[in-house]
């Protein structure tokens, strides 16, 4: 190989970057010519071989492109390209696989007890003597110290409150007692900014005599002369026969005749309530649009009460009396008939499967389920009650409030797992239960049943599966005020006077009034006792209710068999009600041994095979003994003591084939410990 190269002058360019030296040289030379000079130079072809390029940072695309072709960078780049994809499909499979097997959340209304709030009695801020909803908002800190998430305030629409307010004037209104549209809205904001939930009642069955749908119907006004139920009624000797002897829950006769229409209007409760005519496709339109109306104001969820009495039969029949040698002249309470043509009839499930439809176009939003109670008390009749549960595929209630805990005639051991049993087993499968010791309509636990079963009361409420739900003050153990302190000239209204002694106002402090409020007086007396049972006192100490109240809450919002787990009825006699809570995978067990009758020493051991020894006392109504080992051969309990027991064992309670029957389970799911996480295929 050849190589030539010209020189000028003798100056040599090394490279290809321009010597200053040579251009002056140049154009000093001017026009003169000169004959370069040629040289050969040897090359050695192996060491121009050696000056081929390698890698180097900040190469040009030309320069990388040939590099990139080579083997060892393709078949590198390949395979970290097949690594990240196969990482991808590993992890989205196992993002889909993880939420598969994951079951379902709990919703709000199941995660949380219930804190029913009747807002008369709850604060008053304005000093007037009447709770009101300003009032529920200056005490919101309270519903946050007990661990409760959901309020549920009764019913404050515009009302003349004959039945209490249950009858409504207006259903777009708020009652002037309780303050205005702008306070519930402000009332609204600041729940939801603490992050709790609000429940309102809707009572659809009636309205208010002055509402004025009313009063265009008996005036016989368009599309209102079929609102209400009117019939013909027939005159005799100067009085007014009815059509037939259906009797309002009150008592006498359910027909009332109105001067105006010069026809008789039925009436389920008291005269100054008449029944809607849910027959009336507007009427039942009327109520969707109610509906919509606070949903769209922010409420969380509804509960329905009343709604049995949604139809009555159109043939008018007589109802059958109980005793049926009785004379039908002289029946004139409820309790004296069977309810066959007045109550539950078909078609009715129906209204209330739309009621469902109309809540479920508001929870189509992410976090904003809305839910549905129905508040119809069937005493008797369970299979009527869990009908408003709905079916597999269609459904109605959340949940059926459920008072049989409240509607027990008697207290024992006995009658608690009577009363426990009987909803768990006519429970739907897949259902949630609920629970409720207190309301505005039953005379409060310590009155009911006595003080010293107060926490034993709430013990069950807390540890039982499900919702519970509690009625404002049973926290501390608030008593109903003596009947004596009552008159109809609190509420102008005769057959409600027997549901105010539990009505009475929330005690907050010992302060004059109880700190309910700061005006001279309150619409119902507070109770005598008010300087050592309230909020404040309680507060302060470790040993009350209060506090009580507040770890049990705590303790089921943070174990997993307390939340969503099986509970196992264990053992009952006429003095201890012993059941389980359990979670599959987890070998932690609580066990609640609760005293409702006099003292008395249970062998568990003998009840439950292969249960360990001893057994540590989580919580317990006599506070000193938390903490303590108890041998589970020998429990001894006081006359309404209660105890929550927590044990680990191998063998928990629901897999035993003794037990078969006995253990019931909502919302399924199972824990596992290699994983930390709950699955649902066990």
């Amino acid at each position: 190989l050849t190589m030539e190269l010209s020189e000028k002058g003798g100056v040599q360019n090394n490279g290809f970057v321009q010597n200053e030296d040579f251009e002056d040289k140049e154009s000093a030379t001017g026009s003169q010519e000169e004959t370069p000079k040629t040289c050969s130079v040897d090359v050695d072809p192996v060491a121009v071989e050696e000056t081929v390029l390698k890698p180097y940072a900040g190469m040009p695309k030309e320069v990388l492109l040939q590099f990139s072709s080579q083997a060892r960078y393709r078949v590198t780049r390949e395979i970290l390209f097949w690594l990240v994809i196969a990482g991808a499909v590993v992890l989205v499979c196992a993002t889909i696989a993880i939420i598969a097997l994951s079951p379902k959340c709990l919703d709000w209304w199941q995660a949380s007890p219930i804190y029913q709030i009747y807002p008369r009695s709850f604060r008053d801020s304005n000093m007037d003597g009447n709770g009101d909803l300003k009032g529920i908002q200056e005490k919101l800190d309270h519903i946050t110290y007990l661990n409760i998430k959901t309020i549920w305030i009764t019913s404050f629409f515009k009302s003349p409150l004959k039945d209490l307010g249950y009858g409504a004037e207006d259903f777009y209104d708020i009652d002037p007692i309780f303050g205005s549209i702008t306070d519930f809205e402000n009332l609204i904001a600041a729940i939801h900014d603490k992050g709790l939930k609000v429940i309102m009642d809707l009572i659809p069955n009636h309205t208010s005599d002055k509402h004025r749908w009313f009063q265009l119907s008996r005036n016989r006004t368009g599309k209102y002369t079929d609102y209400y139920i009117w019939q013909d009624c027939r005159q005799a000797a100067g009085s007014v026969i009815p059509p037939n002897n259906w009797v309002s829950v009150f008592g006498n006769s359910s027909w009332q005749f109105d001067d105006v229409r010069k026809q008789c209007y039925f009436h389920q409760f008291g005269k100054e309530q008449p029944d809607l005519n849910f027959r009336n496709a507007a009427v039942q339109q009327e109520i969707h649009d109610i509906i919509k109306f606070w949903l769209g104001k922010g409420v969380d969820g509804l509960s329905f009460g009343t709604v049995k009495f949604l139809l009555e039969a159109t043939h008018l029949r007589d109802e059958p009396p109980v005793n049926k040698s009785q004379n039908e002249v002289i029946i004139t309470a409820y309790s004296q008939l069977y309810h066959d043509y007045t109550t539950t009839q078909v078609g009715l499930h129906d209204i209330v499967r739309s009621f469902r439809h109309t809540m479920d176009e508001f929870s189509r939003e992410p976090g904003r389920y809305r839910f549905m109670g129905s508040d119809d008390d069937e005493k008797e009749d369970i299979e009527a009650t869990m009908m408003y549960y709905g079916t597999t595929f269609i459904q109605e209630a959340d949940f059926p409030f459920n008072f049989n805990l409240i509607n027990m005639k008697n207290l024992s051991g006995n009658s608690i797992s009577e009363a426990v049993n009987s909803w768990m087993q006519n429970m739907p499968a897949g259902k949630w239960p609920n629970w409720a010791v207190g309301s505005p309509n039953a005379a409060r636990i310590s009155t009911r049943i006595g003080k010293e079963y107060i926490n034993v009361m709430n013990m069950l409420l807390l540890t039982l599966p499900g919702t519970p739900v509690t009625y404002y003050g049973e926290e501390i153990g608030m008593e109903n005020i003596a009947s004596e302190n009552v008159s109809e000239e609190h509420v102008n209204s005769g057959p409600v006077v027997a549901t105010l002694p539990e009505k009475s106002p929330m005690q907050w402090d010992g302060k004059v009034n109880a700190g309910f409020t700061e005006g001279n007086s309150s619409w119902l007396p507070v109770n005598s006792n008010y300087q050592s049972v309230n909020v404040e006192t309680q507060s302060a100490w470790p040993n009350s209710s209060l506090a009580l109240y507040r770890a049990l809450a705590l303790l089921r919002s943070e174990e997993l068999p307390m939340n969503r787990g099986w509970m196992c009825h264990v053992w009952n006699d006429s003095n201890v009600f012993v059941y389980v809570r359990e979670l599959d995978g987890l070998d932690r067990v609580f066990m609640m041994v609760l005293n409702f009758g006099q003292e008395a020493t249970t062998d568990l051991q003998a009840r439950v095979p292969n249960l360990p020894s001893e057994a540590v006392v989580r919580l317990s109504t006599h506070f000193s003994n938390a903490g303590k080992v108890v041998n589970t051969k020998l429990i001894n309990t006081e006359m309404g003591e209660g105890l929550v027991l927590e044990y680990t064992t191998a063998e928990p309670v629901h897999t035993m084939e003794a037990f078969q029957g006995k253990c019931f389970v909502a919302e399924k799911a199972c824990y596992s410990k290699a994983l930390n996480l709950l699955y649902v295929n066990c």
